[in-house]
């Protein structure tokens, strides 16, 4: 087995893949597959999600960042509309989990903040 570390929609997971020999059958592991991993838990700070289902327009903020009350995170088109999705209070950002034209579901986290 070798572990990788896999971006997808702006989260970090750590996989485990099997390397198969060449002419050799694949055998299925009895073995729960591995669970992804974000790159930063929730636990770490307050989550920010998505509030409708939508794409992502616009990213406003980095790692790092230190954003107040109301400031603009992202937009959010959703139903022909750009939703803004903003800061709840002053704070700094731990991570941001999406990139500009992910398409994201209701509840999906978008980004972490202290």
């Amino acid at each position: 087995m070798r572990k990788y570390n896999v971006k997808l929609n702006g989260q970090v997971y750590e996989v485990e893949v099997e390397e198969i020999q060449e002419g050799s059958a694949a055998v299925e592991s009895k073995s729960e597959a591995p669970k992804a991993q974000p790159k930063v838990t929730p636990s770490e700070g307050e989550s920010i999600l998505a509030p409708m289902p939508g794409t992502i327009l616009r990213v406003n903020i980095k790692e790092g960042d230190h954003v107040k009350k109301n400031d603009c995170l992202f937009i959010l088109e959703a139903m022909k509309l750009e939703n803004e999705i903003m800061a709840p209070r002053d704070c700094k950002i731990v991570s941001v989990n999406v990139t500009q034209g992910t398409s994201v579901n209701a509840k999906d986290l978008l980004c972490v903040i202290e």
